[in-house]
């Protein structure tokens, strides 16, 4: 019980990684549109954060280079210098008066998430028991829709109209002075928001610091004392079983994230563009959403370390499509559709591909290169999800008139996930690490 209640709370704690990872790219997308005005941004440049943020080419610079760093120097020395890349991110957003130094911040920001989640993911599964693997990892998803729900909530409350809005006007005025109005004083909402993020950074590497290294590596590295970094990559390259997995898991990851990932960004401002909401129903709805996603991640918790991965794993898939045929039949611009696409695609986002992913990247690979192939993975689909992001703010217009193209492309990406998915989905569930490792890849 005592090892049980370990591996919870250093969950909890390496969970908040994930918190700041959502936290950051809905903070962003949630102020979308006062950044827009404040800036006299296009479609173009929004284009471009998303590309470079957390949601895409950011975090995957950031994970490929976390990734290995995390094999070669261990868990806990991510977690003790990473997050304070991470405050530096969140400060330049907060402080910006122009695009660049906004888009600056951006990379910074969404380098940092990609360093992290490689390394929060292994060390999670390595310090997790065999009977709650899964749920471990579906709590650190939690941690993902959290974020969001909070990140939301505050946007809302502080934006322009919300309930503390004076408050907002208040810092503002004191910051900027009293002539300080319309959309430059609008903005502060948003950098209030970042700061909030600032805060649990902060709160987070002083937890995540004190954490022990993960036993699994400590062991390996006694182990491979000669052998180096480069030569553990050799081996990822070089093995057929290591290959094979990594086409399969950025498989089933990418179409699904290439979803998600516009969806993560763009999603209220689809709502009010193509839904034609205000920005308030739309963080609403996007809130209520989120909440959705978390209370059905905790029903899966309970779930997934006793029940077929397959079965969950292809019920998420088919709702989630059925969220887009929803698009394509009876259309986003009335309420039934909005909100029936709304309700079905939180349900999707806790049964998501990401809990599988997670899961299986940390359990399918020994611990010599378990972070540096969820790294190369995590680059591979959050740079090709960038590119992704700049090509459908073009499908996408100016106001939402090639949606239903778009949400043709998203149905046929996630049928290539849920195929992929169905057909290679490994049966791992209450094999220990070690065991996984030595029936896939013998005396490695």
């Amino acid at each position: 019980m005592a090892k049980n209640n370990g591996s919870l709370r250093s969950t909890i704690a390496v969970s908040l990684t994930n918190y700041l990872d959502a936290g950051a790219i809905v903070a962003g997308a949630s102020g979308l549109t006062l950044w827009k005005n404040y800036l006299s941004l296009s479609e173009v440049h929004l284009g471009w954060l998303n590309f470079i943020s957390a949601n895409c080419l950011g975090a995957a610079i950031g994970a490929i280079i976390g990734g290995f760093l995390a094999d070669k120097y261990g868990r806990k020395f991510i977690f003790t210098y990473n997050l304070l890349v991470y405050m530096l991110g969140v400060l330049m957003v907060m402080l910006s008066v122009n695009f660049p130094m906004l888009l600056a911040g951006f990379l910074i920001t969404g380098i940092s998430v990609g360093v992290g989640v490689p390394a929060s993911w292994t060390y999670i599964s390595e310090s997790s028991e065999i009977n709650n693997r899964g749920r471990n990892i579906c709590i650190s998803q939690m941690s993902w829709g959290i974020g969001p729900m909070c990140i939301l909530l505050l946007g809302m409350f502080f934006a322009p109209g919300g309930y503390l809005f004076s408050w907002v006007e208040a810092l503002g005025h004191a910051i900027g002075g009293e002539s300080l109005s319309g959309d430059a004083l609008n903005v502060f909402s948003s950098r209030v928001v970042f700061f909030s993020l600032f805060v649990v950074a902060f709160i987070a590497w002083n937890l995540q610091r004190k954490l022990q290294e993960s036993e699994e590596f400590t062991s390996q590295k006694a182990a491979e004392e000669k052998k180096g970094l480069i030569d553990n990559i050799k081996v990822l390259f070089q093995n057929n079983v290591a290959v094979k997995t990594v086409c399969f898991l950025a498989g089933i990851y990418l179409t699904w994230n290439l979803v998600a990932s516009v969806m993560g960004f763009f999603q209220p401002h689809i709502y009010e563009t193509a839904g034609g909401v205000s920005n308030e129903q739309a963080n609403w709805m996007n809130c209520i959403q989120w909440a959705i996603i978390v209370g059905v991640t905790f029903i899966v918790s309970k779930l997934i370390d006793r029940t077929s991965h397959k079965l969950i794993y292809v019920f998420g898939l088919l709702v989630a499509i059925s969220a887009w045929l929803i698009i394509v039949t009876i259309g986003v611009n009335g309420k039934v559709g909005l909100w029936a696409f709304a309700v079905l695609w939180g349900i999707q986002g806790g049964t998501s591909v990401q809990i599988f992913y997670a899961l299986w990247g940390t359990e399918l690979f020994p611990a010599k290169f378990r972070a540096g192939a969820q790294g190369l993975m995590f680059f591979i689909v959050r740079g090709l999800s960038a590119v992704w992001g700049l090509i459908f703010t073009y499908i996408y217009g100016e106001n939402g008139e090639g949606f239903t193209i778009a949400a043709y492309c998203m149905i046929a990406l996630l049928l290539v996930s849920l195929i992929v998915g169905f057909i290679g989905a490994p049966k791992t569930r209450g094999k220990s690490l070690s065991q996984i490792t030595s029936e896939r890849y013998g005396n490695i």
